[in-house]
């Protein structure tokens, strides 16, 4: 399967929001969606500095003053966001509070920007009739223990509970579960370059630790897939490699060390922290299909029976399938 055609024929001519859309994920969606031919999309974020940096970058190119619209607001304000979802096809839904400490010490605000904020998100989908909408989610919304990861999952089991809500067949919702996404903003190997250039020993929680890892690029692919063949009400999760934290710590010193030694400091694990992340839970794997390159959780059994060959074609996206952060680590 051609994905450049597939892509082109789910995107071209449509107008398309991102919430979050200058954030690490956001401005990646955005900056691919070009590659489609839409005919507009709303960058809807609440920092204007992220803003203007993004805008002198994408503005630069005379065809996408016409396609972009920079668009300052919080999913918090659903007035604001109310005017941003007008004649909207498509919206991928990436704002989100997701930095686990600040989530703990901030629980309120969590709740409001990754519940409450979804909530509007839907409810307007729904009032605007949008087509599709794709959220963006965490593997750490599987049996969580944090704030974030709590309010990952009540915003899982909000999107694909949405079309009940709204008693609309037409209108389809679908999260996607990302593991840790190499270089997005506040990720470890960013910080652990920044510690090697100040000469600064790599902090490490524990040894032991071990993270699903994908690159931002293969993250927005899987996105970008699961708009394509989605049916509505599922999850998606890419088959991601486990990496122990030591060894990646290692691998980064080795890349960008330019031959010195750097110590390894280990400051143990945050309050609450797993030692190991995963994809799914258990029930999930009852109504969980394996679609080759990742795999698709179905809302309910009767779904799970009734889809199993629905999605034959999804298994043909291989070229999504190249997640060795180890050997990437130089489009870090």
């Amino acid at each position: 399967m051609n994905l450049t055609r597939e892509f082109k024929k789910a995107f071209k001519g449509k107008r398309i929001l991102v919430t979050g859309g200058t954030g690490s994920i956001g401005s990646e969606i955005v900056r691919q969606l070009l590659r489609y031919g839409p005919k507009q999309i709303r960058i809807y974020s609440r920092d204007e500095s992220k803003q203007f940096y993004l805008h002198q970058e994408l503005m630069e190119q005379k065809d996408n003053v016409k396609i972009l619209r920079f668009l300052i607001g919080d999913i918090r304000d659903k007035d604001r966001l109310d005017r941003a979802f007008k004649d909207i096809d498509i919206v991928f839904h990436a704002a989100a509070l997701k930095h686990v400490p600040f989530c703990e010490m901030n629980p309120f605000e969590a709740t409001k920007t990754n519940v409450y904020g979804t909530q509007n998100v839907l409810d307007l989908a729904i009032d605007h009739n949008v087509k599709k909408v794709v959220a963006i989610s965490s593997d750490k919304a599987v049996y969580p223990n944090t704030f974030m990861g709590i309010t990952k999952l009540m915003m899982e089991r909000m999107v694909v509970s949405a079309s009940n809500y709204s008693g609309a067949p037409n209108l389809k919702f679908a999260a996607v579960r990302f593991g840790n996404v190499v270089n997005s903003r506040g990720s470890v190997i960013p910080l652990w370059i920044d510690q090697i250039k100040k000469g600064k020993p790599l902090t490490l929680t524990d040894e032991k630790m071990e993270r699903y890892f994908m690159s931002i690029y293969d993250a927005v692919r899987l996105v970008f897939v699961a708009a394509t063949v989605m049916l509505g009400s599922e999850i998606f999760v890419l088959k991601m490699p486990k990496y122990n934290i030591h060894t990646l710590a290692k691998a980064v010193i080795k890349k960008y060390g330019n031959g010195s030694e750097h110590k390894i400091k280990i400051i143990g694990a945050r309050e609450r922290e797993k030692m190991n992340e995963i994809l799914f839970t258990d029930e999930e794997k009852e109504y969980m299909i394996d679609s080759g390159p990742f795999n698709i959780i179905e809302p309910t059994r009767e779904d799970y029976l009734k889809r199993r060959s629905k999605y034959s074609k999804v298994k043909k996206f291989k070229s999504i399938e190249n997640n060795d952060i180890l050997a990437s680590l130089s489009s870090v």
